[in-house]
């Protein structure tokens, strides 16, 4: 199998296990809290700082473990160095990363008895929490700009982990998160009217963390994209 199909695929699994592990933990801890929701938060974080680090150890080699469009687009435009790479592999990377992000969603609801595809009713927004979201975001790119060699698996985890509880958003940091928690009416998801503020703060933030980043004379990020002539 082609390197950049091999690729995609691991974006699509990739981003569907996460948004399936984001929103399946919330509705187990939801149901299992007992209507504590710090308890269903603790829960719903632990899940998924265990899930990334997973996701992005074994699916690092294959596609950069990006299972987000900010993330592509912040390594292409960094590292690449023709059209191909730098337009043409983003945009099929935003293809299978929400094509995922919707799968896992559907997924979720399944386990859980819920009808495969529902949109939320979760209204979430206001300058607090688009504001948190640019943060989230740009911390989550700075990390990944400046992590060592080998240790990005780690330190995006943590820093998810750690964000979920210090923004008030509860740290989406991904457009592909928030077009798969878009359907599911559950602990985690957010309403369709909601997801453009998110997502215009989340490419904010991405912004942010770039020119953040390029303060410290950065090497090559950890994750990036397979380029064309790994095909």
């Amino acid at each position: 199998m082609k390197k950049v199909p091999r690729a995609l695929l691991a974006e699509f699994i990739g981003t569907g296990i996460l948004l399936c592990a984001v929103i399946g933990s919330g509705i187990m801890a939801e149901r299992l809290s007992g209507g504590n929701v710090g308890v269903a938060l603790l829960a719903n974080t632990l899940a998924t700082v265990f899930i990334l680090y997973v996701l992005i150890e074994v699916l690092g080699p294959i596609s950069g473990a990006h299972f987000n469009p900010v993330v592509t687009i912040v390594l292409a435009t960094r590292q690449a160095a023709s059209a191909y790479d730098r337009f043409t592999l983003p945009a099929l990377f935003f293809a299978a990363q929400l094509a995922g992000a919707i799968a896992g969603a559907a997924l979720a609801n399944a386990m859980f008895d819920l009808p495969l595809i529902q949109a939320s009713t979760k209204l979430r927004g206001g300058w607090g929490q688009w504001l948190a979201e640019a943060v989230a975001a740009a911390g989550l790119i700075f990390v990944i700009l400046r992590a060592p060699a080998g240790k990005a698996a780690a330190l995006v985890a943590c820093y998810i982990g750690a964000a979920y509880w210090f923004t008030s958003s509860t740290s989406f940091a991904n457009p592909a998160a928030v077009f798969g928690r878009m359907w599911s009416d559950t602990f985690a998801g957010v309403a369709p009217a909601s997801a453009l503020g998110f997502i215009a703060a989340q490419v904010a933030g991405g912004a942010a963390g770039t020119a953040l980043s390029s303060c410290f004379d950065t090497s090559s990020a950890s994750i990036s994209a397979p380029s064309e002539d790994q095909t």
